[in-house]
């Protein structure tokens, strides 16, 4: 769609030449290299100022390759409607990652402007013969990759141990010892089905 990328020339912003295949949802002042950056803040580095719980977005259907959401999906109202408007715009097989701050840490209940909290089956809704996807509560089909336990965050030789733990028995650390030793966030890496 033309017209809608507004490329920022601020100091710290990082600017593309062509719109690209990758977008970064809530992009704030991080936007990724290489992306387009939505965001509801004119102050950001966002290409695009979009508030997401507005639907449609500008957007045409099967547009990006790549859609990040890096800690944005507790803050909008409903997160089946964005997954929905994210479904849409990304081309079949395009690759989601979304990174959502663990239900149990502090910083997912410290934070006022949080109004979904996510456990390591929260996106099963989504995926295909899960025992959550029986629920029909939207139409977006998604196949998981991986779901991780603060992935990329450097920490304390204990932190890694636990982690590692964390991630090779989810559930049983979910379920058990998660109130004990809370991890921070969740990365889903999802396939978009179509």
């Amino acid at each position: 769609m033309p017209g809608i990328y507004h490329n920022h020339e601020r100091a710290g912003c990082r600017t593309t030449a062509s719109p690209p295949m990758i977008l970064d949802v809530g992009c704030g002042m991080r936007k990724r290299a290489g992306a387009v950056g939505i965001d509801i803040n004119p102050r950001s580095c966002a290409d695009v100022i979009h508030d997401l719980n507005v639907t449609p977005y500008p957007f045409p259907e099967d547009r990006f390759e790549e859609i990040v959401c890096d800690n944005v999906l507790e803050h909008v109202d409903d997160v089946v409607k964005v997954m929905e408007e994210l479904y849409r715009i990304a081309k079949p097989d395009a690759r989601m990652t979304i990174i959502v701050p663990f239900y149990v840490h502090r910083n997912a209940n410290t934070d006022p402007t949080h109004k979904h909290f996510f456990g390591v089956h929260s996106f099963d809704y989504f995926v295909e013969g899960t025992a959550h996807s029986d629920f029909r509560y939207s139409s977006a089909r998604l196949e998981l990759l991986s779901v991780e336990f603060d992935r990329d965050l450097k920490g304390h030789w204990f932190d890694k141990i636990f982690r590692f733990f964390a991630n090779r028995k989810k559930d049983f650390y979910e379920n058990r010892l998660a109130n004990i030793f809370p991890m921070r966030n969740l990365t889903f890496t999802l396939r978009v089905k179509k």
